[in-house]
């Protein structure tokens, strides 16, 4: 650097060319700061690059524990020949999707559009207007130089076919944001063709739908559960429940440390990829606590508790903010840190307790995992889950657990993104409820606390915190997830502050990212968005669709505020998605929880009566014992304030409990009596399935 001095200006720019990562926070970019590509992180800098030197733009997205990533940096972005040949011909970015879901999302819709496929690691060449002229993923070495070498070649030689390209792309990214509006009537008729389109790619024998690689169907579970409640349908409580059970069982869970990974590679659930997400724990924990609630399976009790511990024990910051995820690399292999080899297991442990681990968690001399000889610990189908319990199980374990915490730990990101902790704290304060578990519930309200303390100024959240510093400008999923994570939190503990906050969110999203003129919500902001277009998505992906988590969020909030504009725009989102929906069921799960409890009498339900009351308590057990998804609760002390118009009215005498069950601010007559209480609230609109 201190050569810079010896030019002017120009001159100086020309030899300042460096990685730019080393300057930031993300654990994925600095994962790729000493890479000999002149890297920069994704922004006006790079972009004015671009246009200045009039050269394509070579992007690149991943996050930290994505394997694949891992290989290509390996491969090509440590290579000294691949770097000189994008450094000369290209202005390289790096982004980490999970800091920018926004540009992540924007261009992997195109580059499904353009090959049919998407994922990570995402590649992508642009115009310095930001527009793609090709699209990827993973290239080896070999193939990524020789398609670069034609793509610099064409930018130079053939500039009219870069530009029709790039035309074609454009009118594609102007006609996404356009939505079917065609006329789709919202009624029980929808949720019945996904039930029945469900059943066709159901794997009877080991749960789940379809063949290999398997992701856990979480949002299709919970909408399952859903679907049996109002329709007394067994077969899909069953559908649910072997699912559950088998992946319970597989080796896609962590027996020893608690929590799932990523998705299993063969149909048996048995292998997994070993990343661990912070999402997933979140909509696993939920799914297993609500088949809890169905079911009284000690089974899924133990899991969620697994996955939610896990979170507890590794994944959660000193000052409550959850951690993002973990690498399924280990020493440089994958799922070496999970896997036990035969002559590992017979030198550590007496050979009772091998004979254990051969007998329980299907421990054999030539393994199970790829070709390594080495195991994945999983309960074998002769065995019930109730071995878990038994002592010198339990024993086994921890003797197992305690060898491994020796090994090399997979890379852990300890970035905290406000989307992801918004779901967790909404799976931890329902496990509050349904566990009757205090240390849950004071967990939520941590994370809680920190994301206000750190991640929110002047009414508006930012996306991401690490080592101090608050960054990024949120996208719709930041405030959807918050949004629900707090509705969820408020129903756990009934502090206001939270629903207060969920609310103030709420304008707030309306404010930043409604469609003003189509309706629905924009996945990022207007003001201040570097990309050519803004998406407004319905479909599900890895995790819900933020629109229709927000459908939800507004009913749920219209219960408390009564404010019918909310109402009016969940009516708006489910028309909007309404013709997809029909379409295209498995895509949409998500938006049919949502529109469930809209076509439902939901209800309102509002506790009234002493802090301290054997009633009171009893009333709030049978609310969360049972399963009742289509309802909030309120509680208020006699004689409260309150900011919310549902507890208007809502009065009982001295040293009494009684319960008010509303439907559209419609109340039955209150009651004492807990039976009738449960009666009134499972009240609700049925439908056939056939």
């Amino acid at each position: 650097m201190a050569l810079i001095v010896l030019f002017s200006n120009d001159e100086a720019y020309a030899l300042k060319s460096y990685n730019r990562l080393v300057d930031e926070k993300s654990p994925y970019l600095l994962q790729h700061k000493d890479n000999p590509i002149h890297w920069y992180p994704w922004g006006e800098e790079a972009l004015a690059a671009a246009q200045r030197e009039n050269k394509p733009i070579f992007l690149s997205i991943g996050y930290s524990t994505c394997h694949w990533c891992h290989v290509l940096e390996k491969e090509s972005f440590e290579d000294e020949e691949v770097a000189a040949l994008l450094n000369k011909a290209f202005i390289c970015i790096k982004v980490d999707r999970e800091e920018h879901p926004d540009v992540d999302q924007f261009y992997m819709n195109v580059v499904q559009a353009m090959t049919g496929n998407g994922g990570w690691p995402l590649t992508v060449v642009m115009t310095p207007e930001k527009i793609p002229v090709f699209g990827g993923t993973y290239f080896p070495r070999n193939e990524l130089m020789k398609i670069l070498g034609l793509i610099s070649s064409a930018w130079i030689e053939q500039p009219e076919k870069i530009k029709e390209v790039g035309d074609t792309v454009r009118k594609f990214i102007e006609a996404e944001d356009r939505v079917s509006t065609q006329s789709v009537t919202l009624d029980e008729k929808l949720l019945k063709d996904f039930y029945k389109k469900s059943l066709i790619s159901y794997d009877e024998d080991n749960g789940g739908f379809g063949l290999a690689p398997k992701f856990p169907p979480t949002m299709k579970m919970r909408l399952l559960l859903r679907i049996a409640q109002r329709t007394g349908d067994q077969h899909a409580i069953k559908m649910v429940q072997t699912t559950l059970v088998n992946m319970g069982r597989g080796g896609i869970y962590d027996h020893l440390g608690g929590g799932f990974h990523r998705y299993s590679t063969d149909p048996v659930w048995l292998v997994p990829h070993f990343e661990k997400m912070l999402y997933d724990q979140a909509a696993l924990a939920t799914v297993y606590l609500e088949a809890y609630q169905v079911t009284k399976n000690p089974m899924f009790e133990s899991v969620a508790r697994g996955i939610l511990d896990y979170v507890l024990t590794d994944m959660t910051g000193p000052q409550g903010g959850f951690y993002s995820a973990e690498d399924a690399d280990s020493e440089g292999e994958e799922g070496t840190f999970y896997v036990w080899a035969d002559a590992e297991l017979k030198k550590i442990l007496t050979l009772a307790d091998y004979q254990l681990a051969y007998k329980i968690f299907g421990v054999t001399s030539g393994g199970n995992f790829e070709e390594s000889g080495k195991n994945i610990l999983h309960l074998q189908k002769k065995n019930s889950w109730k071995v878990h319990e038994r002592i010198e199980v339990k024993n086994l374990k921890k003797k197992l657990l305690k060898v491994r915490g020796k090994r090399e730990r997979p890379f852990k990101d300890d970035k905290v993104l406000t989307a992801w902790n918004g779901l967790m704290i909404s799976a931890m304060a329902k496990a509050a409820q349904v566990l009757k578990d205090s240390k849950y519930l004071i967990a939520a309200q941590k994370s809680a606390s920190f994301l206000k303390t750190k991640l929110y100024e002047k009414g508006k959240l930012a996306r991401r915190y690490r080592t101090g510093e608050a960054k990024f400008t949120a996208s719709l999923d930041d405030y959807a997830y918050l949004i629900q994570g707090l509705v969820d939190l408020y129903e756990s503990d009934f502090d206001e502050q939270w629903l207060s906050w969920a609310s103030g969110l709420q304008k707030m999203q309306d404010e930043l990212f409604w469609d003003k003129d189509a309706g629905g919500y924009f996945f990022s902001e207007e003001e201040g968005s570097l990309l050519p277009g803004r998406n407004k998505m319905f479909e599900d992906n890895a995790r819900p669709n933020s629109n229709a988590v927000s459908a939800l969020n507004l009913l749920k909030l219209y219960n408390f505020t009564l404010h019918k504009p909310y109402r009016e725009k969940a009516k708006t989102i489910f028309s909007m998605a309404g013709d997809m929906m029909n379409r295209i069921h498995n895509a949409f799960a998500q938006m049919f929880i949502a529109l469930d409890f809209y076509l439902d009498r939901s209800k309102e339900v509002v506790v009234v009566g002493p802090k301290q009351s054997h009633e009171k308590e009893s009333i709030l057990e049978m609310l969360r014992d049972e399963f009742l998804p289509n309802k909030t609760v309120g509680y208020i002390p006699p004689d409260a304030k309150s900011s919310f118009p549902v507890f208007e009215n809502k009065t009982t005498a001295e040293g009494h409990t009684l319960v008010y069950v509303c439907e559209n601010n419609v109340c039955k007559y209150p009651t004492e009596e807990i039976a009738k209480a449960r009666e009134l609230v499972k009240d609700n609109k049925r439908y056939p399935l056939n």
